[in-house]
């Protein structure tokens, strides 16, 4: 099954580390797939999103960045 949810990150934020445990927790309680992609190993995805990371986007729409809010993250699911 592909994921609903992709959590767009890079190493070294602390914000991507507070966006993951959101998604995470979320995504749990919704029984929903997600996954995590570094778009420091990208070029396209680091000149799409650069400094705006972490972003969150579910079915391929971007749902959130920098601080991803829990409530926003179910609406969208």
């Amino acid at each position: 099954m592909a994921p609903r949810v992709i959590l767009y990150s890079r190493p070294g934020c602390h914000l991507c580390d507070d966006a993951r445990a959101t998604v995470r927790s979320v995504c749990a309680q919704r029984k929903v797939v997600w996954d995590e992609v570094d778009i420091s190993a990208d070029a396209a995805l680091t000149s799409a999103y650069g400094e705006q990371i972490p972003v969150v986007a579910v079915d391929g729409e971007v749902v959130g960045f920098w601080r991803i809010d829990a409530e926003r993250l179910k609406r969208a699911l």
